[in-house]
């Protein structure tokens, strides 16, 4: 693509995209940042003991972003990787999605700033705010954004510092929230290599997941959060793997939202396969809320634990409530 300057200096593309078949990943990046806390310091923070940090949720360490990286300056790190990773060049880039609900500020757009941070010169630019489950619903707007001739190439990219918005005194927010970016460049296929989304909301639970606008700090449910995420969700997995036309015990790998390694541990047994490959990033990640589905997915591929052509089921759930899963093919 060879961007368009009018003398005003806006870039936009010369020719425009065609429609596709179909989509797939095509490079995956992440931003993991250096400092790590563990469970004895997020503890006396919360006034409660490790041991019962690790046995609620699961989570033994958790990273937070240092004084110079912002949500911004992370993506672009992630979104770098991805590129790097596929092979394509910045300027080839026509839009990027910015999955984050931890901005400092509503305007102006993180993922403006983003592209102009990875020299995306003609990318047009917007934030998605899912909370836990924005990955998923930008996964599924690239998906249609490339399918529908929009666009050629669409980097999605999920990136979070919600060590701002949280109380280290919180027990229910503090020990758990963290910070952290991944990415994930989606392209035109011959076939399909990413799946109809099936998602949806409930804004009558809203007040579970809020951050208020007078204290600017957040407040969850977390026992509601619980019996929510373990005893309704389970047919959006299903729905999911019946658009993607693949059996729920096909699946090769899992990789939900790392909100509590007990629902994470339900919502496995539920899908029934005993070779499973799960997600557990969250044990030494914590909840990186929108980046936690591709920070897990990008952990798995780093492992070894998947190999190309898996079909990977991705799920996200959370604040709103909102809910989105896709299965997708390992790139």
């Amino acid at each position: 693509m060879t961007p368009f300057q009018d003398p005003a200096g806006v870039a936009v593309a010369r020719s425009a995209p065609a429609p596709s078949s179909g989509t797939r990943v095509a490079g995956l990046g992440a931003h993991r940042p250096d400092t790590v806390i563990g469970n004895e310091q997020a503890a006396e923070a919360a006034g409660v003991e490790a041991q019962w940090i690790e046995q609620r949720v699961g989570i033994r360490t958790r990273r937070f972003a240092s004084p110079t990286e912002s949500v911004v300056s992370m993506a672009v790190a992630a979104g770098r990787a991805a590129l790097e990773e596929s092979g394509t060049p910045a300027d080839e880039v026509d839009v990027v999605v910015l999955a984050t609900c931890s901005m400092p500020s509503p305007m102006p757009s993180g993922a403006a700033s983003v592209a102009s941070g990875l020299g995306c010169t003609a990318a047009a630019g917007f934030d998605l705010n899912a909370a836990c489950s924005g990955f998923n619903h930008a996964l599924a707007v690239a998906d249609a954004l490339v399918r529908v001739g929009t666009a050629r190439r669409v980097l999605v990219v999920a990136s979070e510092r919600m060590s701002d918005w949280v109380s280290p005194n919180d027990r229910d927010t503090g020990p758990i929230f963290a910070d952290g970016a991944a990415a994930a460049l989606v392209v035109a296929s011959d076939r399909p290599g990413i799946f109809p989304v099936a998602w949806g909301s409930d804004g009558s639970r809203a007040d579970l997941i809020l951050i208020s606008p007078d204290t600017r700090r957040m407040t969850m449910s977390g026992r509601k959060v619980f019996r929510w995420a373990t005893s309704a969700l389970m047919p959006v997995v299903e729905a999911a793997c019946e658009r993607a036309a693949i059996p729920v015990d096909k699946v090769k790998a899992f990789v939900p939202h790392q909100a509590n390694l007990r629902i994470i541990d339900a919502l496995s047994a539920a899908i029934g396969s005993p070779d499973l490959v799960t997600a557990t990033d969250l044990t030494v990640a914590g909840n990186t809320c929108a980046a936690s589905v591709p920070l897990g997915l990008h952990a798995l591929r780093r492992d070894g634990r998947i190999h190309p052509g898996d079909p990977v089921l991705l799920f996200g759930f959370g604040a709103g409530l909102t809910y989105a899963a896709q299965v997708i093919l390992n790139p």
